[in-house]
């Protein structure tokens, strides 16, 4: 099929354009497309990060093949990269990894476990009273300099940040973007394949009912190439319990692999409890659950706790590897990621309508969670905009696991924005994997955990739980 191609440059505004990781793959992802004109102004505090990244992007776009021309620079002020910008893209880090191993490490001295820590448990409500001044602080400019951009969040929390944004700006037009929804794609393109005999399908193929909040999603109903693929799911969820299941084995060298990869475990256990697909990663919904069901027995529930360590060792060779591209290292090929990004971009602009699981203020298309709530379900791209897709509701067994976190990020944006310190406290305490524990060492868990983070807080918030 002929690519559409795009007559008209769009102006992408990526803050947090040092990124090490989503920065570049929109670059591998413009350049291997090459349809879309495109100006991308990256912003960041670490501006010699994003001239790093605008001298790669620029050696991609030199580099390709593509007939449409993109250009990448590093803007010095957020309000010159968002002047007048269609496409803004948000993707920072709430703090540091200094900081995101203290909401690990604190907690697990007061014996709470986190397999990621940047979504829900202590870990990511304190990431969140981190983020969400900032994440104001961005949508309020938009609001300045580019009020009718298209907006994608990347940043975790996303449900508190997506909200975020729109707290402070209600008519923003965002929507935030993850892609653990596609490893369920994946098996369902997977089982489709295996039923026909032959390779016919990738997880694009896959037709799937998104429903739930980020990272505690789920699948109700699944199809590929016409067929029902939900019963030889559950089947296949049966099969593979006991010992999990991986399409090719785990690389016990590669220790990225060894931390962010699991095994299905959790995955299938839920969809057998409820009878619907659980569609995020082991390590993401474990976390919303209460510790008992699988944290306190991760390994054998074959999942990792990831360690800060490594992510301090991993982004040390990203920067070395960022900066060898820089001084002229021969670029790694531009292949399309599993990001939507693109594809999204391309639909807004009048390319093919791109249907894909996104997180929206709830208005109607997930029954039982409140109006304005950031839910996750699927969203239709077009010219018309973003729209999300009436996705039914959650099994009520689901429901009533959910729902209370949805309700805890709505209040937890509330308190942020509106300095009402006095209601942190007893929003962290409500969490499953904080309840467990005695009041009085919840409450010290707390305040040991945002003085460590109070440098990072505006100073109403570091007074939080009495932190000194």
């Amino acid at each position: 099929m002929q690519k559409t191609e795009y007559t008209r440059s769009v102006t992408i505004a990526y803050i947090g354009g040092g990124s090490l990781n989503w920065a570049t793959k929109l670059m591998g992802d413009l350049a291997q497309d090459g349809t879309v004109p495109a100006t991308v102004r990256l912003y960041d505090l670490d501006h010699a990060a994003a001239e790093r990244n605008a001298r790669i992007g620029n050696r991609y776009a030199t580099r390709s093949d593509a007939r449409a021309r993109v250009t990448y620079s590093a803007e010095r002020t957020l309000e010159a990269a968002l002047a007048g910008a269609d496409i803004v893209i948000i993707s920072i880090l709430p703090g540091s990894f200094e900081d995101m191993a203290n909401d690990i490490a604190i907690p697990e001295r007061y014996g709470i476990r986190q397999s990621v820590g940047d979504t829900v448990g202590p870990g990511g409500f304190v990431r969140a009273m981190r983020a969400i001044p900032m994440i104001a602080e961005i949508g309020r400019a938009i609001a300045r300099h580019c009020p009718e951009a298209y907006v994608c969040n990347l940043t975790n929390p996303m449900s508190v940040l997506t909200g975020t944004l729109y707290a402070v700006f209600p008519e923003i037009r965002a929507w935030g973007s993850c892609h653990e929804v596609i490893k369920t794609r994946k098996i369902m393109a997977y089982l489709a394949n295996r039923r026909a005999g032959e390779v016919l399908y990738g997880y694009r193929d896959a037709q799937v009912n998104v429903l739930g909040i980020n990272h505690f999603t789920f699948v109700d109903r699944a199809a590929v190439g016409g067929v029902d693929m939900m019963p030889a799911y559950l089947d296949f969820a049966r099969e593979h319990l006991a010992t999990g299941w991986r399409e090719s084995p785990l690389d016990q060298a590669n220790e990225h692999d060894r931390y962010f990869t699991d095994s299905f475990r959790v995955k299938f256990d839920l969809s057998l409890r409820f009878g619907i697909a659980a569609a995020a990663g082991d390590r993401h919904l474990v976390e919303f659950l209460p510790q008992a069901w699988y944290l306190d027995d991760h390994a054998a529930w074959k999942f990792g706790l990831t360690p800060v360590e490594f992510r301090m060792r991993e982004r040390k060779q990203k920067v070395d590897h960022a900066e060898a591209l820089d001084k002229g290292a021969a670029l790694p090929p531009a292949l399309a990621s599993d990001e939507a990004i693109v594809e999204q971009i391309k639909a807004l602009l009048g390319g093919p309508e791109h249907v894909s699981n996104v997180n929206l203020p709830n208005r109607g298309q997930l029954a039982g969670f409140a109006e304005g709530t950031i839910v996750e379900t699927n969203a239709r791209f077009s010219p018309l905009g973003v729209q999300p897709v009436v996705a039914g509701r959650l099994p009520q067994a689901i429901e009533l696991l959910a729902r209370p976190h949805a309700d805890r990020q709505n209040a937890l944006v509330a308190a942020v924005l509106s300095d009402d310190v006095d209601a942190l406290l007893p929003l962290f305490i409500s969490d499953p994997l904080v309840a467990a524990l005695p009041q009085d060492k919840a409450k010290r868990l707390f305040r040991e955990m945002v003085t460590a983070t109070q440098h990072r807080l505006p100073e109403t918030l570091s007074r939080a739980g009495g932190a000194a």
